[in-house]
């Protein structure tokens, strides 16, 4: 018995109507969905931390999920595993004529092009069989974090042409929106209109990364990350000082931050 194999007969043995784990099941495809956003977000993670023994460990976890969604699909009698695998395997050699087929592709460019151009195809044969027009934005999932998801609908658009020819009015834009954001604080702060004019500020400094070649979700994991070390870093200064954070007035803890950062500059370059 193979891995895999061995793998698949552990989730049919988990999911066993006489025999399987309780939790297991009752599960549904819905239940285990916030599940496999997390394994995906530890295995990014364990990719950010360059851990290998912590990437096998998170990849099998992903894998795990997908068994999972196969074996209560072939329950409902709709897919199972092998056709998943088989999907997958077929679409790859039609989406790769110049390593399949024979067919000539010069550069990473080309190939990035004839994806796209293949990718669009699907999309004009889904809509046809939904019988309604294509859009340059189908198929851009809903269910993505809204800085991943906003990248893509910006590149689909200026595939068309609708984008900012340069970086300046892109900053322009954002200071555009930021005025709007303190306008309505000015004006009381409506929750409603500032829901929607932060969110026109964080769109445009989307695609101001986007602009820039700055992936936004990995950018936004390394200020995290960089925040978390120092925030912790500021809680160790005050413990060592015998102070509580709480008790400490905001320029006293900037202090303490400003420390925090001249250190980790130091250990940078050294």
């Amino acid at each position: 018995m193979t891995e895999m194999s061995a793998l698949l007969e552990v989730m049919a043995r988990l999911r066993d109507p006489e025999n399987g784990c309780p939790w297991d099941k009752q599960q549904t495809f819905k239940s285990i969905l916030p599940y496999t956003l997390e394994e995906v977000y530890e295995v990014a993670d364990a990719i950010d931390q360059n851990n290998m023994a912590s990437l096998r460990e998170e990849l099998g976890d992903l894998l795990f999920q997908i068994v999972f969604y196969a074996q209560m699909a072939k329950e409902a009698g709709e897919f199972e595993f092998a056709d998943v695998a088989a999907e997958i395997s077929d679409k790859l050699v039609q989406r790769h004529p110049h390593v399949f087929s024979g067919a000539e592709i010069e550069s990473a460019e080309a190939q990035n092009q004839a994806w796209e151009k293949h990718k669009e195809s699907e999309r004009q044969a889904k809509a046809a069989e939904q019988n309604r027009l294509p859009s340059v934005l189908d198929n851009v999932p809903l269910a993505l974090p809204g800085l991943m998801r906003s990248i893509k609908l910006q590149r689909r658009a200026a595939r068309l042409g609708f984008d900012w020819p340069s970086v300046e009015p892109v900053l322009e834009k954002i200071e555009e929106e930021l005025a709007e954001v303190r306008e309505v604080l000015a004006e009381g702060g409506d929750a409603h209109k500032l829901m929607h004019e932060v969110g026109d500020l964080l769109f445009a400094c989307t695609n101001l990364a986007r602009h820039v070649e700055v992936e936004p979700e990995v950018a936004m994991r390394g200020v995290n990350h960089r925040f978390e070390s120092r925030f912790r870093r500021v809680e160790e200064l005050a413990a060592q000082q015998n102070q509580q954070l709480s008790e400490m007035s905001l320029n006293e803890m900037d202090k303490l931050w400003d420390q925090a950062k001249a250190e980790e500059a130091a250990i940078r370059e050294s």
